[in-house]
């Protein structure tokens, strides 16, 4: 039987009829294809009202308004009630990614259960939607830098995997046909301060290794490995290109090295920068429609909060860029919209049901109690003076952050239904034992006199030990504030020093001979060499959210064991750093730094003790490509249960220029006292990746490598193995 001949005029007929059957409305359709059709469909004067962070809506197309603006840096951020967990400092102080992801996901519960809240009474949807600019990977290389403190820490791995467990408790299951949320990998790419000048700064000189160990690790985890949604660019040049439309770092790396397909958007006014002349901006462009061309000409697709992007039809007229270049950047737009099911699908996603009784829930809150007290880290306990004793008969708090709430809430941050602090965990912790509370002095300013510090010190002399409450505040250190104290400058700090003020009470508190634990809350590393010499204890809880107070005494009467690890160099004076503007690592972290730090990264103590046998490897030879198993016998030899966390350093001998150790892996691990655990780590053969000058690339060289393993990177205290690769 032959087969029938079909006119092609017919093959036409039925194509187009096809085509014309397709409906950016039909949910069986691919997002992409979806954003396609849609954008097809639009006038340019709709496309081009889309293109900026309040989207209209396009009612003829059915396309609701949306804002593209939100926040969960930890917790919902700035819409209204929500849970307060630890701010993301003290989260990384966990060395916990799993706690992080289940974290997140408790935060997208809340964020689902907001916009849905929106979508029925119609609230500011700012705040309220389904992207959310979190989280910040960049690496916090000064203790200077104010938002530090929304940073995972100073180290590219633990930044990158901390980093992935907040990309996947936002997004849910990347094969799942919505996205819970999208996250958002910000401040592409180098930048980390200064903030008084972040919208003139030029990060100039910065070495093509320090590009690739240094600042690009965590980013470029999360656009290959957890397929982050959304990049945020920063708002500082590099090399002399504004970063929002830096060729080198959008372009040739992000888009076209990474394959990066999906959203890029500006920080607020970052755009804006480019056309204001210094010293105001960057100066770099001569008008808005200039700036708005190039921004989205090098990849940018949405702008927050500038005008730019509303000169896009002078841009087009100008021949500066075309209406196809523009779609583009559209087409991700809706595809995303689509991704999260805003556009006609919201009651066909799994969380559709999602109500306000879902936000600030008893599961949550008890989720940030728990991150409260993982994050936990004892730096100093001398004599055993911690754990209190439970016939303690008499406790004073002194201190500014003692009777904190809004302190520990840290910034960007959430309404918690009620919080705990460090004052109400103490009274609630030792109920049998006499409160005397005084705030003694304030966070930055002096006491008029030297007696004025003795007479705080005699008031409480009598207590059988003294619990001082300090550190900064996210009222001191923030993103581009007007702080101006001595020492605080925009934000940030020119001197790492602990205010004069809260060391001289110390002082004072110190001689009246009696105990003194010193609780340090700050969203960065503050030097504080007195205390470290003559204070009985160091507990530092950053900015340990709504049930902050509660896991701060539960550490202090010995009801948790603090198992925490602090994710930044505790250095001993400004005078240890290099220039805050230079952002050459050498000397900075503990990858470069020369001198002896007061506590070194990944440092943290225990009610208990730990001890480390030697390590086997499943291999003492690999091929390049080739994953090894570590196998480390780790032993609890106190008294009590505890967690250690088990850290992996590499060392590259053959390499003189690399950092001498650098964490490539790490564990929090459960033991019981008296007993050994058998913590078997992966390392994947990225463990022992380093940029090699020759090809400009990160690469696994042929060699032997050190394998250096511990509670900390303190060398000392390390225990090494080697391996070979071939």
């Amino acid at each position: 039987m032959k087969s029938p001949i079909i006119a092609p005029a017919i093959l036409l007929t039925v194509a187009a009829l096809s085509a014309a059957a397709q409906d950016y409305r039909d949910s069986s359709l691919s997002p992409d294809e979806r954003a396609r059709l849609l954008v097809a469909e639009m006038t340019l004067e709709e496309k081009l009202s889309q293109l900026q962070h309040k989207a209209p809506a396009i009612e003829r197309l059915g396309v609701p308004a949306y804002n593209w603006w939100n926040e969960n840096l930890h917790g919902v951020g700035r819409a209204g009630t929500a849970t307060v967990f630890p701010q993301a400092i003290g989260m990384a102080a966990t060395f916990s990614p799993e706690d992080v992801l289940e974290t997140f996901d408790m935060v997208s519960t809340e964020q689902r259960a907001k916009y849905n809240q929106n979508l029925t009474v119609g609230a500011d949807p700012q705040y309220r939607g389904l992207t959310v600019w979190t989280p910040n990977i960049n690496i916090f290389r000064d203790p200077r830098w104010g938002r530090g403190q929304e940073t995972y820490g100073e180290d590219p791995y633990l930044t990158s995997r901390m980093g992935l467990a907040v990309v996947r408790g936002l997004q849910g299951d990347p094969d799942a046909r919505y996205n819970k949320l999208h996250a958002c990998a910000k401040h592409f790419a180098v930048h980390s301060g200064p903030e008084w000048n972040r919208h003139t700064f030029n990060a100039d000189s910065v070495s093509a290794r320090d590009l690739w160990e240094t600042y690009l690790p965590a980013f470029k985890a999360l656009v290959t490995e957890g397929k982050v949604k959304e990049v945020m660019c920063a708002y500082n040049r590099f090399e002399g290109e504004p970063c929002c439309a830096n060729t080198h770092l959008l372009k040739r790396i992000l888009r076209d090295d990474w394959g990066y397909d999906d959203v890029v958007v500006s920080d607020c006014a970052a755009i804006t920068d480019f056309y204001r002349p210094e010293p105001s901006g960057h100066g770099t462009h001569p008008d808005r429609a200039h700036a708005a061309a190039d921004a989205m000409l090098t990849g940018n697709d949405l702008e927050c909060d500038g005008p730019a992007f509303a000169n896009m039809q002078e841009a087009i007229e100008a021949g500066l860029i075309s209406e196809e270049q523009v779609d583009r950047a559209l087409i991700r737009l809706m595809r995303a919209r689509f991704q999260l099911g805003s556009i006609g699908d919201d009651s066909l996603t799994p969380w559709a049901s999602y109500s306000p009784d879902t936000i600030a829930s008893p599961r949550h809150r008890a989720k940030a109690l728990d991150m409260a007290r993982k994050s936990m880290t004892l730096l100093k306990n001398s004599g055993g003076v911690l754990p209190l004793s439970t016939s303690v008969r008499k406790i004073a708090v002194v201190g500014p952050n003692a009777n904190d709430s809004t302190m520990m809430w840290g910034n960007y941050n959430g309404t918690p239904v009620s919080s705990v602090t460090i004052l109400d965990g103490i009274r609630n912790e030792f109920p049998a034992a006499e409160i005397v509370y005084t705030p003694g002095c304030h966070a930055v300013d002096p006491l008029p006199s030297a007696e004025a510090y003795m007479a705080v010190a005699d008031s409480v002399a009598d207590a059988d030990v003294i619990i001082f409450a300090g550190g900064l505040s996210p009222r001191l250190e923030g993103e581009e504030m007007s702080v101006d104290y001595p020492g605080f400058r925009g934000g940030d700090r020119t001197r790492i020093e602990l205010p004069a003020v809260q060391t001289e009470m110390m002082k004072a508190l110190k001689a009246t001979g009696r105990p003194v634990v010193f609780v340090l809350c700050a969203g960065s590393q503050v030097a504080i060499p007195w205390e470290a010499g003559n204070v009985d204890a160091i507990l530092d809880a950053y900015y340990p959210g709504e049930a902050g107070g509660r896991a701060v005494a539960e550490v202090l009467s010995g009801a948790v064991n603090p198992a925490g690890r602090v994710p930044f160099t505790f250095y001993a004076s400004t005078d240890d750093l290099p220039d805050y503007l230079d952002y050459d690592m050498y000397g900075r972290t503990y990858r470069y730094f020369q001198g002896t730090p007061l506590y070194p990264f990944g440092y943290g103590l225990s009610y208990t003790d730990f001890s480390y046998g030697s390590a086997s490897l499943s291999s003492p030879k690999i091929k390049r490509g080739e994953p090894v198993t570590l196998t480390i016998p780790v032993s609890n030899i106190g008294s009590r249960d505890g967690e250690e966390v088990v850290q992996v350093y590499i060392s590259n001998p053959q390499d003189p220029a690399a950092a001498p150790r650098t964490l490539r892996a790490f564990r929090r691990v459960a033991i019981p006292a008296g007993e050994t655990a058998q913590v078997s780590i992966s390392l994947p053969a990225s463990t022992f990746e380093f940029f090699d000058p020759a090809s400009g690339e990160m690469t696994v060289s042929s060699g032997e490598y050190g394998i250096l393993y511990g509670g900390s990177s303190d060398p000392a205290s390390l225990k090494s193995t080697k391996i070979k690769i071939r």
